[in-house]
């Protein structure tokens, strides 16, 4: 198992375990991620292996829901944390390894549904994506679930933008770059963390394509913040908060704006005749 350094070191802080509850509150990106998850996972009690699943963020509620899940995840710190996080809790248990995503242990036909978030912005080579895809297709049943995050290729562009960064020398040449090959790269990772790791950053249609390249069908792509994600200032007022979920909600799969989203999922299926029941998907 070889992980990038960059990466490595980057969470290795530990951070992520907080990232997505500022102040303690859920974050707008862990708001409707789960709620997509919810939506588009197969019922409980679905068997769901969590690639990437960091330090268990999305793998505790699932179980407290009635989902088997376990997580795989590179990085020792994070499997420690899912673990911790797993026992504290015997209503959402959860089970948790080191693992590579290009490289699983499950058995062929095992999982019920497979979250791939983090390797598909994490592996910066295609031909690492591809292999990261092929895996999870191998170990879900015919018809299984594959959801699949991405950092959206306008991100860093955004932010700049709303953040007033873009006229910071060491933060446009990122942009650029982001820009021109979804190639993200941080020149000073110790002294500007903020401005991210080692990534690959996809456009709504090239995840599209990638997802479909691996054999897998009826690929749909999903904004995850929408346009309300610069209002986190505003976050905290219950109010606002309905309409910032709302207008995500309401444009989710709206092509002209799913790229104004910071993060994009994709839901995808194994091909094959026995799909597990998904309660509450909008066909579309």
């Amino acid at each position: 198992m070889v992980i990038d350094p960059a990466i490595e070191s980057h969470y290795g802080t530990g951070y992520e375990r907080s990232r997505l509850f500022p102040g303690g509150r859920p974050s707008l990106e862990f708001v409707r991620s789960l709620e997509l998850l919810e939506r588009l996972l197969p019922a409980p009690p679905a068997r769901v292996l969590d690639v990437g699943g960091g330090p268990g963020t999305y793998a505790g509620p699932l179980a407290s829901r009635g989902y088997r899940v376990h997580v795989v995840d590179p990085v020792r710190l994070h499997v420690e944390q899912a673990r911790q996080g797993a026992g504290a809790s015997p209503a959402a248990s959860f089970t948790a390894a080191l693992g590579d995503a290009r490289e699983l242990a499950e058995p062929a036909a095992s999982q019920d549904a497979v979250l791939l978030f983090g390797p598909l912005y994490h592996l910066t080579g295609a031909a690492d994506r591809q292999r990261a895809l092929a895996e999870a297709r191998r170990v879900l049943v015919p018809g299984g679930r594959l959801l699949a995050m991405a950092v959206c290729r306008f991100a860093s562009l955004l932010d700049g933008l709303y953040r007033d960064w873009l006229d910071d020398p060491g933060f446009r040449p990122i942009v650029e770059q982001d820009l021109a090959d979804g190639q993200h790269r941080n020149p000073d990772p110790v002294g500007r963390p903020e401005f991210f790791t080692t990534a690959y950053f996809h456009t709504p249609g090239g995840l599209a394509r990638e997802i479909g390249q691996a054999g897998f069908t009826g690929v749909a792509v999903y904004g995850v913040e929408g346009p309300g994600w610069p209002l986190v200032q505003e976050w905290a007022d219950s109010r606002r908060r309905e309409q910032i979920v709302f207008a995500a909600r309401a444009v989710e799969t709206e092509t002209s704006l799913i790229g104004f989203s910071h993060h994009l999922i994709a839901a995808a299926a194994k091909p094959g005749s026995a799909a597990p029941e998904v309660p509450g998907e909008q066909r579309r």
